[in-house]
């Protein structure tokens, strides 16, 4: 039985999302994080010696990381759904924004959270420099979400469960302003009418409202 393991308001709501989207069968183990800390708990750590958030387990493979749980699941019970193939005329530009959300917009996101707890000045050209790599990751995130209805194109797919996680829950650890950023909020209004994200939601985070706007 593939066993979704949740931390709460961690990337792992991505997998759970994936499941639901899926419709495939699959136990949900749910982890609370650390009252005083907010980092997972001894328990979860446990699970993978990367001691982060998702982690599977399907039978005897233990696998963390979550473009690799997605493509794990999506190859071994997706039967070719929310991906597109090679012969695909939107192919590139499924690859790019899957691998754009954590190669890109999730990484600075991060960098940009630990740099703003170091309390730094505001001049400071490190935070500086990352503030501006997450604008531009957000600018061109804004023109391709006013090209397209979804990343890859208008077709639903992993990119856009893999870039969800950075506009929304995200912002509870690093908060980000979407004012400036229409294209984007409409694309997330799209997202949350999807029943199968309603679903994850729900089950994963149930005290959660998700941030979509």
């Amino acid at each position: 039985m593939l066993t979704v393991h949740h931390l709460g308001k961690s990337q792992s709501e991505r997998i759970v999302w994936l499941c639901e989207e899926l419709e495939i069968p699959y136990e949900l183990k749910r982890y609370a994080r650390d009252v005083a800390t907010m980092l997972a708990p001894a328990d979860y750590k446990a699970l993978h010696s990367i001691g982060t958030a998702p982690v599977i387990t399907d039978g005897d493979v233990v696998l963390a990381e979550s473009g690799a749980v997605v493509e794990y699941i999506v190859e071994k019970y997706g039967e070719g759904r929310l991906k597109l193939s090679a012969s695909h005329l939107d192919f590139a530009q499924f690859l790019y924004w899957f691998h754009f959300a954590n190669g890109t917009l999730q990484a600075n996101m991060g960098r940009l959270m630990i740099l703003n707890r170091l309390k730094l000045a505001d001049d400071n050209q490190i935070l500086l420099g990352t503030k501006a790599r997450v604008d531009r990751a957000l600018d061109l995130l804004d023109v391709r979400t006013r090209e397209a209805e979804y990343l890859a194109g208008y077709e639903f797919t992993l990119a856009d469960i893999m870039i969800v996680f950075s506009l929304t829950t995200m912002r509870l650890f690093q908060p980000v302003d979407l004012a400036p950023y229409p294209n984007i909020r409409a694309y997330l209004k799209r997202i949350g009418e999807r029943p199968a994200y309603r679903r994850a939601m729900i089950k994963g985070d149930p005290d959660l409202t998700p941030m979509l706007s």
